[in-house]
């Protein structure tokens, strides 16, 4: 009885199914789909059977097919994607968890991490001292080498496109920095890019690489660009060195001269303001002079209309009272018979007896205490008694 026999399990008194008689029914089918072995009797010659040859082929023709499905099980982890290939055409991008795809020869799977930072050197291996001068040697824009090594980081956020439009990525990406980093040194100075314009250049070469890759849909993404190291070539390193040293020197004395005359130009423009005030204050006052003195002489016009000899006596007066009380008087004896000549200074008395006015009249009472004469005392009496003498002689 069959396993497919509508009938089986009804008879309870028949007993369980035969197990050869089931394998037997299954080789049958299995030898119907692949043809039969060993002749079309299905015995041996030896009047044998050949069930037991077709028992053991089907089995292991049935833990094959079990183990080729089996093989098409996989598994991605959350930071990585699968791509299922159908004869080699990607037909889709599996995600996180466990999967399945029709087995080898007809489906296969590519895991590509996400999450991994690649790192591609661009100028230099492993290290920065070993260099490799074919990329690191650039021009500026005003005609200068320099030697850059930089190193760029990146993840894959489309792996179809990575797997597929990338024969070389990590030398795609390398010469898509190459290419981006040759431009925008191109366009700068070299002070610019050695000092500082160096995160500037590495933002800006940042861009245009991206732009590049995904111009070739090679699913990549640029995360970072490191500048190891920017310096002229070693040939010429003495020579930068002094212009470095030299544009020091010069910078320092433009500073020195700017502070120089950061001190004096304001000096100077303060003397010239005070200077301007200074005559404006002066031409205000010759002004108010001038004005001053027509509104006097008007006066005196007027005063000289009303008594001419009164006023030109006063004004004569008060000429030599101005004239004589700025000049020194000498007195000269010309009657004197020796011809001596006797030098009077009558402002020197005058000043020293406006100075020492108070300690002779203190001392003239002592000296009429004492009944000699105060004229002993006083310089000033004396020479007042001198002149008064010479002016009788001279009547």
């Amino acid at each position: 009885m069959g396993l497919n026999d509508p009938q089986w399990g009804k008879n309870n008194s028949s007993g369980p199914p035969d197990l050869e008689e089931v394998v037997r029914n299954l080789n049958r089918r299995i030898e119907s789909l692949f043809g039969r072995f060993g002749g079309g009797s299905g015995k041996q010659p030896g009047g044998g059977s050949g069930g037991g040859f077709g028992i053991s082929l089907g089995l292991v023709i049935l833990v094959v097919a079990l183990i080729w499905l089996a093989s098409g099980f996989y598994i991605v982890d959350a930071s990585q994607r699968g791509v299922v290939l159908r004869f080699g055409k990607q037909i889709e991008t599996t995600e996180a968890g466990p999967r399945w795809h029709l087995p080898y020869p007809i489906e296969t799977v590519e895991i590509v991490n996400l999450s991994q930072v690649r790192t591609v050197e661009v100028g230099y291996r492993d290290n920065v001292k070993n260099k490799m001068l074919k990329e690191s040697l650039m021009l500026t824009d005003d005609e200068n080498i320099i030697d850059i090594q930089f190193a760029v980081q990146y993840f894959l956020k489309d792996p179809g496109a990575y797997l597929f439009n990338n024969r070389a990525p990590d030398e795609n990406v390398r010469q898509s920095a190459e290419t981006a980093i040759r431009e925008v040194v191109g366009r700068s100075k070299m002070d610019f890019v050695l000092y500082e314009g160096r995160e500037q250049v590495a933002a800006e070469t940042t861009k245009l690489m991206q732009d590049i890759l995904d111009r070739y849909q090679s699913g990549i993404l640029v995360s970072k660009l490191t500048m190891q190291n920017a310096q002229p070539p070693e040939q010429v390193q003495a020579a930068f060195d002094d212009a470095v040293k030299a544009g020091q020197d010069r910078e320092r004395q433009k500073n020195e001269g700017q502070s120089y005359a950061n001190d004096v130009v304001p000096k100077a423009k303060g003397a010239a303001a005070r200077l301007m005030e200074e005559a404006a204050g002066y031409k205000q006052s010759v002004i108010a002079n001038a004005e001053g003195d027509a509104s006097r002489f008007k006066q005196i016009l007027a005063e000289y209309e009303k008594a001419p000899q009164v006023t030109r006596e006063r004004m004569y007066i008060d000429m030599m009272q101005q004239v004589m009380s700025s000049s020194s008087k000498v007195m000269i004896d010309q009657k004197s018979s020796n011809g001596s000549l006797l030098y009077l200074p009558l402002d020197k008395l005058l000043q020293q007896g406006g100075v020492d006015s108070a300690p002779t009249a203190q001392a003239v009472k002592p000296a009429e205490q004492a009944g000699l004469p105060a004229s002993e005392f006083a310089p000033a009496t004396r020479a007042r008694e001198l002149i008064l003498g010479r002016e009788r002689e001279a009547r």
